[in-house]
């Protein structure tokens, strides 16, 4: 690797010429990369629930829809709302009142259920079902959202997914700019304080920045990302590619040292040093995103590839970008130089590795709470229930629960053929379901006592295109309830009995899919990456017994990380789960590699057992705590910052976990190389001193 060190040292320029040339191809792919805020698509396309929503927008021309509460508003001027709403770009139907029944019939005729779910006379409110002919998320959905809102001076509140989606992207077009410069700013004050030069952080930014818009402008092979990657790449990516810049830091202050006035000689040398360091360590990282990949929920896979290709980039810029930067501007750097403010450390490896049953017996007791605490920890799945109050999506579904108690709505898909008898009677079934508010279709609109023909044709088309038609399913539970799944289940086995091919789909029924597949997707991620990662662990430091004590000793600071909300009553993402166990698993494997490195090292050299561990833990706390403080600065501000609970929450724990990931390599890790020193140095290649002939 030395070879490769003196080739970025002689061709620093060049290296430099060509990396912020590459920024523009970067940028260029980077802003014409879709951004995707709808979770739900990520769904498997083979279930039944997606399957339906392929067959609703091909069949039937409907891919989104949308429950519309109208307030305040009298009978004329709603006929012209809906007439307005009607030539809006990309709207396929409004259905209300003169919808259901043309003039020739007394609205009287309706039935009183169907009357009342869309006409409240106290409130003086009603509403109206908007179709669109594009799917949930489409870019023409969301725009057709914002057209149908500026229509009306906040009398039109428009609730369901599509609208959702539209709020979301509005904040994360507001926020997510602001994301990286809180992450970059706090990193940067920390590295400021904790390094010995003022100008070396600017330098640490700027090249993983470089990284940061490769990964992000490389995106566009996959021609769109979701907002929840958008939202942390950059800020994740800071975050965990920043150990690899202080590594090369302080090994080319080690090597000036062995190279007084060669600083060419000692940045090649940092250069092989941390190549050599930080392979192991980086691959460990990048395999814990790939574990993501293995998620059926493909959420996982767009997250895990863009973070696993935003750390090799991360390494790349770190052995050419950086070192070539440090070396042109190496005399700004000098005149920048202070006294850090990290106080000695040097005392810590005696303190704990004298003191070393101290801290197993800590391991023992906080291993019990801390593993009950993970597996009880409460999660959410309705996205719109934990987004600010104040948006008008949110005030949507606020309406339509106070003025119509109506929460989720589903539609289902049967079979046209079904006799009206037995369409009827389904119907019937339905509606007699706890939390049903209204079931209506082709066959219960007018009643039992109005013939079928009276119905007018437009209304056939829309819910019947002669191959399947369409019910649809208005509930007083809220998505992602127990109730509305239990009431899902209970639909679903009803349309089942009378046509085993209906499907039931809409939001309730798709976020109960992802319920089941996210809870399987969380046992398979967590194999996958813990497998994976001691698989390399044992490659990298030839070891049999190191993998198991290096990995028991992560995954005790994930169990107290993940464990804390349960206690808390904080609950959590759907996601975090998954998302923070792989990220703080991949993050703390390089400190924990790198102690483990200084240790291996110290004993190889003939050093006894307390003065290797001792020596292991000195020389690598000052990196492990400046690396660690950095993550967390990086992402608590933004945990503080973002109003989306699910961005907010996961960079939350990520700040906490990268706190308790530095204690527990501090101090719980060197407690067991004490104890499994024998064992280590028998079952590891390379511990044991080389017997001089």
């Amino acid at each position: 690797m030395i070879k490769f060190g003196k080739k970025v040292v002689k061709f620093r320029i060049p290296i430099l010429i060509i990396s912020f040339l590459l920024l523009i191809p970067a940028a260029l792919g980077y802003f014409n990369t879709r951004i995707n805020y709808d979770i739900l698509s990520y769904l498997p396309d083979d279930i039944e629930t997606m399957e339906g929503q392929e067959i609703l927008l091909n069949e039937f021309g409907t891919g989104a829809f949308s429950v519309c509460v109208v307030e305040g508003m009298d009978e004329k001027g709603v006929v012209d709302l809906e007439n307005k709403i009607k030539n809006v770009d990309h709207v396929k139907d409004v259905i209300w009142y003169d919808t259901l029944a043309d003039i020739s019939i007394p609205m009287d005729v309706l039935p009183d259920e169907i009357k009342d779910a869309f006409n409240n006379e106290e409130k003086n409110s009603t509403l109206m079902i908007t179709t669109f002919d594009t799917s949930m998320s489409a870019d023409e959905t969301l725009d057709a959202i914002e057209e149908i809102r500026g229509l009306t001076d906040h009398q039109c509140f428009l609730s369901g997914m599509s609208a959702v989606v539209t709020d979301i992207k509005k904040i994360c077009n507001s926020e997510a700019v602001m994301y990286v410069v809180i992450a970059a700013g706090l990193s940067a004050v920390v590295l400021a304080l904790t390094m010995d030069s003022f100008l070396i952080p600017v330098f640490f930014l700027l090249s993983i920045g470089m990284a940061i818009v490769y990964n992000l402008g490389t995106n566009f092979v996959a021609g769109e990302i979701s907002f929840i990657t958008q939202a942390l790449a950059a800020v994740l990516q800071l975050a965990v590619t920043m150990d690899y810049s202080i590594f090369l830091w302080h090994s080319y202050q080690e090597n000036q040292k062995r190279f007084p006035g060669d600083k060419n000689r000692a940045m090649a040398h940092a250069i092989s040093n941390t190549i050599t360091s930080v392979v192991g360590s980086s691959i460990t990282t990048v395999a814990g995103f790939v574990a993501m990949c293995f998620m059926t929920f493909t959420l996982g896979m767009d997250l895990g590839i863009v973070m696993a290709k935003g750390v090799v980039l991360g390494v790349i810029g770190c052995v050419t970008i950086l070192p070539s930067m440090i070396l042109v501007f190496d005399k700004a750097i000098e005149k920048t130089r202070h006294k850090a403010i990290i106080p000695d450390l040097g005392r810590i490896g005696n303190f704990v590795s004298k003191r070393y049953p101290i801290f197993i017996v800590l391991f023992l007791v906080i291993l019990g709470p801390a593993l009950y605490g993970y597996t009880h920890n409460e999660v959410y799945y309705d996205l719109a229930g934990t987004l600010p109050s104040d948006l008008e999506s949110v005030q949507a579904n606020n309406k339509l629960e106070e003025d119509f108690d109506m929460g989720a709505t589903h539609m289902i898909l049967a079979d046209s053929n079904l006799s009206s008898k037995d369409a009827a009677a389904m119907i019937d079934e339905i509606s007699n379901v706890d939390g049903v508010v209204l079931a209506m279709g082709k066959d219960s609109i007018l009643g039992p006592t109005i013939p079928q023909e009276m119905l007018p044709d437009m209304i056939t088309d829309m819910l019947d295109n002669g191959k399947n038609q369409m019910i649809y399913v208005m509930s007083e539970y809220k998505t992602a309830s127990d109730e509305v799944n239990a009431q899902c289940d209970e639909i679903k086995e009803i349309i089942k009995r009378y046509d085993p091919t209906a499907m039931l789909i809409g939001e309730a029924p798709c976020t109960e899919d992802l319920i089941t597949i996210t809870d399987k997707d969380f046992k398979t991620v967590s194999t996958v990456s813990i497998v994976l990662i001691f698989i390399i662990i044992a490659i990298v430091l030839k070891s049999i017994s190191l993998p198991v004590i290096l990995v028991a000793v992560i995954e005790f600071a994930i169990f107290i990380n993940m464990g804390i909300p349960s206690y808390t009553g904080t609950v959590l993402p759907f996601i975090a789960s998954i998302v923070i166990g792989t990220i703080q698993l991949g993050a703390t494997v390089d400190y924990a590699i790198l102690m483990t490195n200084k240790y291996k090292k110290a004993r190889h050299g003939g050093s006894g057992k307390q003065e290797a561990i001792s020596y292991a833990l000195n020389s690598s706390l000052q990196s492990v705590f400046v690396s660690a403080l950095s993550f967390f600065a990086a992402t608590f501000g933004v945990g503080l910052y973002s109003s989306i609970d699910m961005i907010s929450s996961l960079c939350t724990l990520l700040a906490r976990g990268a706190i308790i990931s530095l204690l527990v390599v501090a101090f719980i890790l060197p407690a067991m190389f004490m104890v499994f020193d024998k064992l280590i140095i028998n079952t590891s290649k390379g511990f044991k001193p080389e017997i001089s002939k």
